[in-house]
């Protein structure tokens, strides 16, 4: 059946465009449920489709020359993902693995080039995504080699906030499960240490954890911490 332009009429991404662009769009898109750690594709292999997160929350994951699993960031709904041609790849750079169950719509990679060129409202907010994320990519590089561990988890997390933050009773929690050795992946550093500063800080309550879930009770503290400001 056809897919319902409202699925993505709400979206950033599609902003402006008419409903007949928006059914244009969708003639060749598919809505593909994915369960939870279940991988919607590998990193190096051939880039044959395209993709928006309709719901849920995904991790892209890059495996390093020695073996490391490293986790490069997290796609929040609305974003597209999986674009390789926008980066001149003919292969994904990373693995994308449903954190929670997910809807995604998925697009075959043939068309991109025709999409891009009838709607360039779509091609200039796909690039500016991908420029955003090799920002981002650049300032995680620039974290390892110059803020000590404590500061890379504080600002790990703020990310996180800021991307999914969901104000509870508590404080505002992170939208998603995300484990210890998550955040380890993420900042390049051990379980142990994650563990150590995040049971530290849940002492002097900044923050509250468990079962996958961790919650910021104080925002003030943390960005001190990520600031090397914090006594």
């Amino acid at each position: 059946m056809p897919l319902d332009r409202s699925i993505i009429a709400r979206l950033s991404l599609f902003e402006g465009l008419e409903p007949a662009d928006l059914d244009s769009i969708l003639r060749d898109a598919r809505s593909v449920r994915f369960a939870k750690e279940t991988a919607i594709f590998e990193q190096e292999a051939e880039a044959r489709s395209f993709y928006v997160l309709l719901a849920g929350h995904i991790r892209v994951v890059r495996a390093t020359p020695d073996g490391r699993q490293v986790i490069a960031r997290y796609i929040s709904e609305g974003e597209i993902f999986g674009v390789a041609a926008a980066l001149g790849r003919l292969t994904y750079p990373a693995t994308a693995i449903a954190a929670v169950d997910c809807v995604v719509l998925v697009w075959p990679n043939a068309v991109w080039p025709d999409l891009s060129s009838r709607f360039p409202a779509l091609a200039a907010g796909t690039f500016k995504t991908v420029g955003a994320r090799l920002q981002d990519t650049q300032a995680r590089v620039m974290e390892l080699a110059t803020e000590q561990v404590e500061q890379r988890v504080a600002s790990a997390l703020l990310r996180l906030v800021k991307q999914t933050g969901r104000k509870t009773d508590a404080g505002i929690e992170i939208d998603f499960p995300i484990s210890r050795q998550d955040i380890a992946e993420m900042t390049g550093t051990t379980l142990h240490t994650v563990s150590r500063l995040l049971s530290a800080w849940e002492e002097r309550g900044i923050i509250v954890s468990g079962r996958q879930r961790v919650t910021i009770t104080d925002a003030h503290r943390l960005v001190m911490l990520a600031e090397h400001r914090d006594g």
